[in-house]
């Protein structure tokens, strides 16, 4: 059996979950609430974006400076509001994807294998949604968009990090992200690391594929296939 050592860096929204769009209504309530701006991220393309893009996009839209002061303001507004409209049925899907308890409880049997998430979450927000659906216990660490607004800067900086927490050198030399968009296969790229997409977000097989992922998936639902890919 193959047991090369490998860093795994998981998307969260869309790859392992999808919050029934608490995220989206947190957001809009809370530029509201800080700004005076109503459906701010309407237009707004989240897929594969972080946190802080979104937010760099809504102010400037509104015609308000995209200041670090701003971008506090609006983190402190948001975080709350997110823990509140977790709680909500919502609308669309609302769970955990297909899979993705399954998947995590087997590679949590790897020693050789070290999980980390690689999201456009800020960090906070991210611990906030994994621990509603109880997945948080497998996630020590991770690069969020608390670090850069860039998801391509993402991978190089879990790199960096991986030290902190004891990631031998060898799996450094095998990072594969988890993801659903083609923002996901390019900072998997940029940062010289594999990719392996799943088409549970708003992108197709086709689409993943014509991205660059090396592997393209239809969800995680098959544990053994992804387990091939991996292991």
């Amino acid at each position: 059996m193959r047991s090369t050592p490998a860093l795994i860096l998981f998307d969260i929204d869309g790859t392992l979950l999808l919050s029934g769009r608490a995220g989206l209504r947190a957001m809009n309530r809370a530029f509201q609430s800080a700004f005076g701006v109503s459906d701010a991220f309407g237009g707004a393309s989240f897929g594969g974006r972080t946190d802080s893009f979104l937010v760099s996009y809504a102010l400037k839209a509104a015609g308000l400076a995209d200041s670090p002061e701003h971008h506090e303001r609006f983190r402190e507004t948001y975080l709350p509001l997110l823990q509140e409209e977790i709680q909500q049925q919502g609308s669309g899907h609302k769970g955990l994807m297909p899979g993705a308890r399954e998947l995590l409880e087997a590679l949590d049997d790897h020693d050789h294998l070290h999980l980390a998430l690689l999201t456009g979450n800020y960090r906070d927000a991210a611990a906030i949604k994994l621990a509603y659906f109880e997945v948080d216990g497998f996630f020590e660490w991770g690069a969020f968009s608390d670090d850069s607004a860039d998801r391509n800067a993402l991978v190089p900086i879990a790199r960096d990090r991986a030290e902190t927490y004891d990631i031998p050198t060898e799996a450094l030399d095998r990072i594969v992200v988890i993801g659903d968009t083609p923002h996901d296969v390019e900072c998997a790229r940029v940062g010289g690391a594999s990719c392996i997409a799943v088409a549970t977000g708003g992108f197709t097989v086709e689409e993943l594929r014509a991205a660059g992922a090396d592997a393209v998936l239809p969800d995680l639902a098959d544990t053994g296939a992804v387990l091939e890919l991996l292991v």
